[in-house]
């Protein structure tokens, strides 16, 4: 093992026992930020320590069977227990060199999910709402709480933008990988010659941020626009100019969102998407500035980059970052992505420990 990793896991070592000793006290739950906090802090080292605590053993194993080994009778049953010990040990070392990887801050956050058509317009529209009824399966799958904050429907039945929030636990950390150009090859509906079509949706996954002042924004530099609500919401919330937009004029973003009768709701979800979008622009920003010194294969966050062809007619879908093509093509579509986001996950994994590797 490496002084460095060494090192770290000694530090966690002491902070657990740290953590025991002012978790028992009096004081610590007088303030229950601060007792909650402790606690996550402990939950997130104990495994690590516990792990780090098999390792020193399988070490004070092959230290036990160095010494039988100077006895002539035992030294067939000591090298036995040192190769073992030995085997235990560098499997163990495997496990905390990825418990120890850099958390990803966001990995537990909420977030909010876009959907854009893009080159092919009624088929692009159609598929768009195709990638929705995708990810809104797999969020029931999961147990998340989906929420529509704004949708454009188009003519035939699709969507030419549509967000959701989707609700859970580790959200972000399942779909971090599907922000990206999304590309399907099929004979679309309105083709009469039979002829396979090309088309792409753009999807954007930002997590959500946790306050409003997550990112400083200007009151002066927002314009707020309200006007009526259209599309499947029913009769109700089109009397009352409740959908909200706001357009933050240095970045140019725009947001809208009328899903709810409420103009303050609106413009308290539409407030939320601005800023999350705002931090999702940021953080790509980053990622390219890091992907230039490490090409990073996975979550560079690009939307332009096409990372993923869904081909109906070979009932395939293929994610071109790892070279994974799955041939499940239905069962997908109606939310059954694990394998898919397992893979994305496992990849990303393996480059962060060659980083590691690196330094």
């Amino acid at each position: 093992m490496k002084p460095s990793m060494r090192a770290k896991l000694d530090h966690l070592d002491t902070r657990l026992a740290e953590l025991n000793s002012l978790l028992t006290t009096e004081e610590s739950t007088k303030d229950m930020d601060n007792y909650r906090k402790l606690t996550r802090e402990h939950s997130d080292i104990a495994t690590v320590v516990e792990k780090f605590g098999l390792y020193k053993q399988a070490e004070a194993d092959v230290q036990a069977a160095e010494e039988m080994r100077k006895d002539p009778e035992m030294k067939d049953f000591a090298d036995e227990e040192q190769k073992q010990a030995q085997a235990t040990m560098e499997e163990l070392e495997g496990v905390l060199q990825k418990l120890l990887l850099p958390k990803d801050v966001n990995d537990e956050r909420n977030v909010f999910l876009e959907i854009r058509a893009g080159t092919g317009g009624d088929e692009s529209a159609l598929f768009a709402s195709d990638l929705l009824r995708m990810y809104t399966r797999f969020a029931e799958r999961q147990g998340w709480k989906v929420e529509v904050v704004n949708a454009a429907e188009s003519d035939l039945g699709g969507y030419k933008e549509v967000v959701l929030r989707l609700v859970g636990q580790s959200v972000y950390s399942r779909l971090k990988f599907e922000s990206g150009g999304h590309r399907v090859q099929r004979v679309p509906q309105t083709e009469t010659q039979g002829r396979i079509h090309t088309s792409a949706c753009t999807v954007a996954v930002m997590p959500e941020a946790d306050e409003l002042e997550a990112v400083k924004i200007n009151p002066a530099e927002l314009r707020i626009d309200t006007f009526r609500a259209s599309g499947a919401g029913g009769q109700h919330i089109n009397k009352t100019d409740s959908a909200v937009r706001i357009t933050h004029l240095p970045t140019g973003t725009v947001v809208e969102c009328q899903d709810d009768r409420s103009q303050h709701r609106n413009r308290e979800q539409a407030m939320k998407v601005l800023v999350s979008r705002i931090m999702d622009a940021r953080e790509r920003e980053k990622h390219q500035l890091e992907a230039q010194t490490r090409k990073s294969l996975v979550g560079t966050g690009d939307r332009s980059d096409r990372i993923r062809t869904y081909n109906f007619p070979q009932g395939r879908i293929t994610d071109h970052r790892i070279n994974l093509t799955l041939y499940k093509i239905d069962a997908m579509m109606d939310g059954d992505i694990d394998d898919l986001c397992n893979a994305l996950a496992s990849e990303h994994q393996a480059e962060l420990l060659a980083a590691l590797g690196d330094h």
